[in-house]
């Protein structure tokens, strides 16, 4: 009887090769979220642009205009996996305050015509004023 039972072979279905892509792939997209994320608390102004974009160099000259110094990572690499985690609706330059995401260049112009950025700024100790 001992030696039966030593012998019994359970069988368990195997998860099949897109069960472990699918996970390979949540966890690469969770370590380059968590990447984006220390990034984006490095500084107080954080942007995300490319080279080339004169949206983005708009922003970098606004915020240095404003006598911030912002910290800026160029996407020429990395950018459809960036736009993939943030959403397909996100457009660079994309612009973290107080390690907070604020928006691209269109919600950070409202927050500055209606007189909300330079507080934002303050709070996040990106002036001094």
């Amino acid at each position: 009887m001992f030696n039966q039972e030593k012998h019994m072979h359970y069988q368990v279905e195997q998860p099949s090769w897109n069960y472990y892509m699918r996970r390979v792939r949540r966890t690469m997209e969770e370590d380059q979220m968590e990447r984006i994320m220390r990034l984006a608390t490095q500084s107080a102004v954080v942007i995300f642009s490319i080279n080339n974009c004169c949206m983005c160099h708009a922003m970098k000259s606004l915020f240095s205009g404003m006598g911030v110094n912002a910290m800026v990572h160029e996407l020429d690499q990395d950018q459809k996996a960036f736009m993939r985690l943030l959403g397909n609706s996100a457009s660079l330059p994309v612009v973290f305050i107080g390690g907070k995401v604020v928006g691209s260049m269109d919600r950070v112009l409202a927050f500055h015509i209606n007189g909300s950025l330079v507080p934002l700024l303050k709070h996040a100790g990106a002036l001094w004023l």
